[in-house]
């Protein structure tokens, strides 16, 4: 399609990962630095290289799937980790223990609350001490259970060039220890800790390239900007902040690093590189423009939540940018810096929403797919599940990037992730009307429904809560739109699940008869009806909720509103509705509440129907009924059983085959009563439907027939006495095209008496 294929072995890993139970037993530790038991890969024989360790480990993390028993799987004798990622799991020292056995050079473990940093640390092996070159504990913490900040086992790690500490608990103390003790650190990011002086950075202005001190709050005469000048070799500086002029400041003894006096210092990091001033209110355009004329080495600049982002000069059309190609600027006002912002700015959650209803404005009309696009949205949907205002701009963007012809293009991977992270802002926002209908937007889509592979129970039941929870004409047709097609693709236990719910039967009911009230057959009616139809299809408990909540009733007045009417919204309707009554009349324990003189005689009349979808169904259903003998219909005056039978069998004797596949089934197993009867007209409607999907869709149902022991039920029919001869050579013709299916025509001869 539009997208580079997955590679062989993130397949190969994904599917690890997915099937974790199937590939690994859990057995007894042997060692004690494991816990009692430990999991393992059922073949001896595996092993995983270090590149193919790495990539299983942050997958699982990714997926949701990595715990102290998973942790287990990399054993060192079998894996080899050296580059270690793992990301709000629930991990606790025990299972990390697992890394004591890795040399281990780069080490993110983020977002994890159980475990403090000093006992991540206590958790890694001599080797990995000595040479860890990276370590990002961003998100979890320094507090021990005293809930003292215990930084001192940083000092272990003498080869450290990069520390991500931020949105910790450390502070000025730690700040000197690392300054002091680190002798090679050059990347350090100290995002939003509790630092209020930075003079302790002093120590690392000789070897200090990278330094990002986003949100911090700074003791007034602490000096930060004297001491940042005095970073001589300092390449990367971000002093961005989430705060807007109107945030509060919470003590008069510190404010924000004061970018309008460091930009106006001529002598300030001639070698500057990279420079985030994103937050940053009263900057002057003049000022900024005066700091990169000196520092022409300049490639990036951070101007989100800011003004200046709007100035001319930083517009794709400016002459001024045009001479500097280089420069990247990330921002709300353009693409290109709504692009960077949504690249750099993932775990900024105010940065994330700006930019995202940006974008929201600039992508409405999009007619050319843009995956690139989408790759930063999900992120960020995924990094902010529980912030409102994230999902709204996020679902609203995915909109407008997936709708109508743009969507055809898009791949269908990407697609499935857009559906899967708008499904779960669906589960964490239930009661948000305009959220639930931006997902059910993105959704109702004819490319995802039928070729995306996705959750589809987990969709099916959040649409039906959300069709119940909104009173919404748009948003009703939607949720049964949906419901209708996915209904046909989850399994006869899933729609049981479903349709079992008297709240959401309740709800499909009264959109019918909201329509059967103006007389309207519109496509939301025949959606609710597809919906409906799909949800009882061998489903007894849901066919039993149906009746229960006055559903025949309902439908009987439905079928005499459309009674006459030859359209084809009115043929669509009957055939649905005839189609979920068949559903009922398989239901042996269902069929009493059937026998009614006054449904069977709209049915017996709808059975001589010009349009042979709806005679078909209608067939159907006498065809169940009648299969209950005599003693079910001595209850109804006025109804011949016999007479109903001749009639079944005239119809169905006088149908021709139809150019198209009219019904799709599950399973023909509500057929093998029928074929055991010993009245024909029933034998007849039985074998002539089966002998119809078969010519239409062979592939799937000759199979299918063949792996229920379908084909033992029809010889068993041919070699009866008393068959019919219109009905043997219908069986006769699926038997031919079984045995053709399976490469060996084979004819059966019924033995006669005279």
């Amino acid at each position: 399609m539009y997208d580079t294929p997955m590679s062989l072995q993130s397949c190969c890993v994904d599917f690890i990962c997915d099937n974790l139970t199937a590939l690994c037993e859990v057995q007894p530790a042997a060692h004690s630095d494991f816990k009692q038991t430990k999991m393992v890969f059922k073949d001896p024989e595996t092993c995983f290289h270090a590149n193919l360790s790495d990539q299983l480990l942050s997958t699982l993390s990714e997926k949701g799937k990595l715990n102290d028993e998973s942790l287990s799987l990399f054993d060192p004798s079998v894996t080899a980790l050296r580059h270690v990622n793992i990301h709000n799991a629930p991990v606790t020292s025990r299972g990390l223990r697992i890394l004591k056995g890795h040399r281990v050079s780069q080490l993110e473990i983020t977002g994890i609350k159980e475990v403090t940093v000093n006992d991540i640390i206590g958790c890694l092996g001599e080797w990995t001490l000595s040479n860890l070159r990276l370590l990002n504990v961003s998100r979890n913490t320094f507090l021990n259970n005293s809930k003292f900040c215990v930084v001192v086992s940083l000092s272990k790690l003498r080869n450290l060039h990069t520390l991500n500490v931020s949105s910790t608990e450390f502070n000025r103390h730690g700040l000197e220890i690392i300054a002091e003790d680190l002798p090679c650190l050059e990347v350090l990011d100290i995002s939003s800790t509790e630092i209020n002086d930075i003079s302790p950075l002093k120590k690392c202005k000789n070897r200090l390239k990278s330094l990002s001190m986003y949100n911090l709050q700074l003791h007034r005469n602490s000096d930060p900007i004297g001491v940042v000048s005095e970073l001589i070799h300092l390449v990367h500086l971000d002093v961005s902040n989430e705060a807007t002029r109107e945030s509060i400041i919470t003590s008069v003894a510190t404010e924000r690093f004061q970018v309008p006096e460091y930009l106006s210092r001529c002598d300030a990091n001639p070698n500057l590189v990279s420079l985030d001033i994103s937050g940053s209110a009263d900057v002057a355009p003049c000022v900024v423009e005066s700091f990169l004329d000196r520092h022409k080495k300049l490639n990036f600049l951070g101007l989100a939540l800011t003004s200046i982002s709007e100035y001319e000069m930083f517009q794709p059309e400016s002459s001024w940018l045009r001479n500097r190609p280089d420069l990247k600027i990330s921002g709300e006002y353009t693409e290109s810096q709504i692009i960077e912002s949504l690249r750099r700015y993932l775990p900024r959650s105010a940065y994330m929403q700006k930019a995202l209803f940006k974008l929201f404005n600039l992508s409405q009309g999009t007619e050319e797919p843009r995956e690139d696009i989408i790759k930063l949205v999900l992120p960020a949907m995924k990094s902010h599940p529980k912030l409102l205002s994230v999902q709204m701009a996020a679902t609203a963007c995915l909109y407008n990037l997936t709708r109508g012809d743009v969507g055809i293009k898009i791949h269908s991977v990407l697609l499935s992730k857009c559906v899967d992270l708008t499904l779960t802002a669906m589960e964490n926002f239930p009661n948000h009307q305009q959220l639930q209908k931006n997902a059910l937007l993105t959704i109702c889509s004819d490319r995802i429904l039928q070729e995306v592979n996705f959750d589809r129970f987990r969709c099916s039941r959040l649409v039906m809560e959300c069709m119940c929870q909104f009173d919404d004409a748009s948003m009703n047709r939607m949720s049964v739109a949906i419901c209708s097609i996915l209904a046909a693709k989850i399994s006869t236990e899933q729609t049981t699940i479903l349709g079992a719910k008297a709240r959401y039967m309740k709800k499909l009911l009264m959109l019918v008869e909201e329509r059967l009230v103006i007389r309207e057959l519109d496509i939301t009616l025949r959606f609710t009806l597809s919906a409906l139809w799909n949800l009882t299809d061998e489903a007894p408990s849901t066919c039993n909720v149906f009746l229960t909540e006055g559903g025949l009733e309902l439908f009987i007045k439905l079928l005499q509103l459309t009674d006459g009417e030859e359209t084809e919204s009115h043929v669509q309707v009957e055939t649905k509705i005839l189609g979920l009554l068949n559903n009922i009349a398989e239901v042996k324990a269902l069929r009493y509440k059937l026998m009614r003189e006054d449904f069977i005689m709209l049915i017996k009349h709808m059975l001589h129907g010009e349009h042979i979808d709806v005679s078909y169904f209608a067939a159907g259903i006498l065809a169940h009924l009648c299969s209950d003998g005599d003693e079910a219909w001595r209850s109804i005056a006025g109804l011949d059983r016999y007479d109903i039978l001749e009639e079944l069998k005239t119809v169905v004797s006088s149908w021709d085959q139809p150019k198209a596949e009219m019904v799709a089934y599950r399973s023909f197993s509500p057929f093998f009563p029928l074929l055991q009867s010993e009245d024909t007209p029933i034998q007849l409607w039985a074998v002539w439907a089966i002998h119809h999907v078969c010519s239409k869709n062979g592939k799937r149902y000759l199979t299918l027939l063949s792996n229920e022991g379908g084909h033992e039920h029809i010889q068993r029919l041919m070699t009866s006495r008393t068959v019919d001869p219109k009905v043997m050579t219908i069986c006769q013709e699926i038997m031919d095209k079984l045995e053709e299916c399976k490469g060996k025509p084979v004819r059966y001869c019924q033995e006669m008496e005279f």
